[in-house]
This record gives C-alpha cells, structure tokens and sequence, in this order.
C-alpha cells in the first residue's frame, strides 16, 4: 500500500468518525471466513458499517479528532474491526453479545468503543454499553414524565367537578 493510498484511507477514517458518534472496535481473530461472512451479514442488516483496517491507520485517523482516544492505544493490537452505527450505540454491543451467544464461541472479541465521545474499553463494558438507552429512548421517557403530573391533574379535576355536581344535586334535593 502506498503512502497516497494509506493517506486517503486516513482522512476517509478521520470523516467517519466525526461523522459517526457510535462506533466499536473488535476483533475476529480466529474467525473463519464463514464466521465472518456471517458477521457481515448480521451487521449489514442491522444497519452497521463493518471494515477491518489496519491498526496503525485507525490510531492516525483518531489522532486527527479533538477527542482524546489514547486509551484504544492499548486495544489496537492484532486484528481490527470497526463496526460503525449512525444513530445507536446500543445496536452494535446487542449484535456482538447474540453473534457469541448464537455461535456458541468467544472468537468475536470486544476491544473498545466511543458512544457520543465517552470512551468504553475491554469487554467488561459490553453490558454496560447493552444497557444504554439511544437518545429517543431518554426522550420518550422524559415526555411520558412531563405528560403524568398534567394528566393526574386533569383528572382530579374532571373528578371533583363530578363528584361535586353530585353533591349539590344530592343538597338540592333533599331541601326539596
């Protein structure tokens, strides 16, 4: 590979990572090509980008972010994925815990990964990275939260008009 060819890969790393807030690094080490095969699939129908590329053009592009990335110098060892996910970081850590648990092996390690510019390194963080909710998901919450005190409000009101109206009838009809 030539330096023109390694310096357009670089830059084209640099754009899809500023470009793309979630994004994995993994390792299929061991994999055969099957196995892999099948991991593109997966990832091409969950929406994922997945290319392995070599570890010293990954670090060239992370260099050029204002993010600071030199906890993955420790991770990039070894063959090297990245799977990139436009707008979820919980997606890809979902499709590396089924891809192990539906092949029945540890061959798909999970090196590291940046979620919104927040660094997540070594396989312990996968679950946490699992149980991360997306943006729309916080939103939801956060509407549903802000929709519960008006709605218990208008209720008690509707209610007490009622019951209300019930008991002046009620009066009214007894001084009759």
């Amino acid at each position: 590979m030539t330096r023109e060819e390694k310096a357009v890969i670089i830059d084209e790393l640099s754009q899809k990572f500023s470009n793309t807030p979630y994004f994995y690094i993994t390792s299929a080490n061991g994999m055969s090509v099957g196995e892999v095969n099948t991991l593109r699939g997966l990832c091409f129908e969950k929406g994922i980008e997945y290319r392995v590329v070599k570890n010293t053009l990954i670090k060239k592009a992370l260099e050029t972010l204002d993010t600071d990335y030199s906890s993955f110098d420790e991770v990039l060892k070894g063959f090297s994925g990245i799977m990139f996910h436009p707008e979820s970081g919980k997606v890809p850590a979902q499709l590396i815990k089924d891809f192990k648990k539906k092949s029945g092996s540890d061959k798909l390690k999970f090196k590291g990964a940046s979620v919104d510019s927040s660094v997540f390194v070594g396989e312990s963080q996968l679950d946490v990275l699992i149980s991360l909710k997306s943006k729309q998901e916080l939103i939801g919450e956060v509407i549903g939260l802000l929709q519960s005190p008006a709605k218990n409000v208008i209720g008690a009101l509707s209610s007490g008009g009622n019951k209300l109206a019930g008991i002046l009838k009620t009066l009214s009809e007894k001084e009759d």
